[in-house]
């Protein structure tokens, strides 16, 4: 079927395959559920949409209902599990289409799955990979500018996230929830559309709460609970999985049980150590919200920082304002490589040190001895922290060429080698 349509694409002259694009992503979406047998009908499919914390609370609602019993199958950036089966997300999509989602859902079913907890994107929405999905529960957990050159406006991007919430009102799905982060500016237009049950969390639950780099401590229910996860950005991811574990009937011992024996998410503040004594942290932030967030959990912490090319080709806006972040958090900034696509990645690092004022950057393009090159600058005192890739699998290059990239084992690796030289 796939290289059926890459055919028909390929032989169709672009204008006329713009003009048909919407109904064709359309005609896809329905095609597959009729395909599959519409499986999403016979699975609690919970959804998670956003700017931040999407995969990180996907796997948390997992987990909860995991820890409390249920046969659960993931969808997300990181990867995709059904039942025992896992394996890691290598599409570069954090939604894929061409039928992978329904079938997802088919095997979930096939696997006797009882939950599906799925990662909803804006521009998978753009491509109608959300309709015909029977979704029972959506979080929404905040909203920042983001894939504005995709979608031409922060206006149609926020669109995009609202037409995944109305996929609630699609459902045939009975009682559907619409679970809200009410903190965020944006909560109210999400509150706007109909589900029959709508829920809100706010930091106010949480309190009082603490949290170091070490875990976190917040309050649910009266009750203190312990949390390797930390940042105030996780602990309302925390509150997002809490909330729908809740709405669907969990218990707070549930609940409590899931949350603190969660041990945290590959590429999302992953600690790496390795017997150094400095701190080292992976983590996915590309938007400088997120990239301000991490910055911002390690307070006065001395700071080593990798900071990427933002992605080649996309979102130039927030290249300069990433760059000028990371002069006012860290001590020494290593400007390099990330996803340049078709772009001169060099062209585009310069382009960053150009919003940084003071002489603290050092321009690595290689990417592997940037991180070793911050590895090596890092004392007692400093964390070091390795933005932009998470567990991206590939860093993109021209011409659709790819590159094996593991973040975490690659600052593994180039520390156990400077401890044992």
């Amino acid at each position: 079927m796939s290289e059926l349509l890459h055919t028909i694409k390929r032989w169709l002259p672009t204008s006329i395959m713009n003009f048909f694009r919407p109904a064709y992503h359309f005609f896809l979406a329905w095609l597959s559920s009729v395909w599959y047998g519409n499986p999403s009908k016979d699975l609690t499919v919970i959804g998670v949409t956003g700017t931040k914390g999407k995969s990180t609370t996907t796997e948390l609602v997992a987990h909860i209902l995991k820890t409390a019993g249920y046969t659960v199958a993931v969808s997300n950036t990181i990867r995709f599990k059904v039942a025992g089966t896992n394996r890691r997300n290598k599409r570069k999509m954090s939604m894929p289409g061409r039928f992978f989602l329904q079938h997802f859902f088919r095997q979930a079913v096939d696997a006797d799955c009882e939950y599906a907890v799925v990662e909803m994107t804006s521009e998978g929405a753009a491509q109608f990979r959300h309709r015909f999905i029977e979704l029972d529960t959506l979080i929404f957990t905040n909203l920042s500018p983001e894939h504005l050159d995709a979608h031409g406006s922060f206006a149609n991007y926020k669109g995009a996230k609202l037409d995944i919430a109305r996929q609630l009102t699609r459902s045939s799905k009975s009682p559907t929830r619409l679970v809200v982060n009410g903190d965020d500016k944006h909560s109210d237009a999400f509150l706007n559309i109909s589900a029959d049950k709508h829920i809100t969390f706010q930091l106010e639950d949480a309190k009082p709460f603490s949290s170091t780099a070490s875990g976190s401590k917040i309050t649910l229910e009266d009750e203190e609970l312990k949390t390797k996860l930390f940042g105030e950005f996780n602990i309302y991811n925390i509150l997002a999985a809490a909330k729908t574990g809740h709405a669907h009937g969990l218990s707070r011992e549930n609940i409590k049980n899931g949350v603190s024996s969660f041990s945290g998410v590959p590429g999302r503040l992953e600690a790496i150590d390795a017997g150094q004594e400095f701190g080292v942290y992976v983590d996915y932030a590309h938007t400088p919200d997120s990239l301000e967030k991490v910055y911002e959990t390690f307070g006065d912490f001395s700071k080593v920082c990798i900071l990427g090319a933002c992605g080649g080709g996309r979102d130039k806006w927030k290249r300069k304002k990433m760059a000028k972040l990371a002069e006012n958090h860290c001590r020494k900034i290593f400007l390099t490589d990330e996803d340049p696509y078709d772009e001169d990645p060099k062209q585009i690092v310069e382009e960053m040190a150009k919003a940084i004022s003071i002489p603290k950057y050092e321009i690595i393009m290689d990417r592997r001895k940037a991180i070793r090159a911050a590895l090596e600058e890092a004392s007692q005192k400093d964390v070091v922290l390795l933005t932009g890739k998470g567990t991206d699998p590939y860093i993109m290059r021209e011409d659709g060429k790819k590159q094996e990239w593991d973040e975490a084992a690659i600052a593994r690796e180039e520390l156990k080698e400077i401890l044992n030289s």
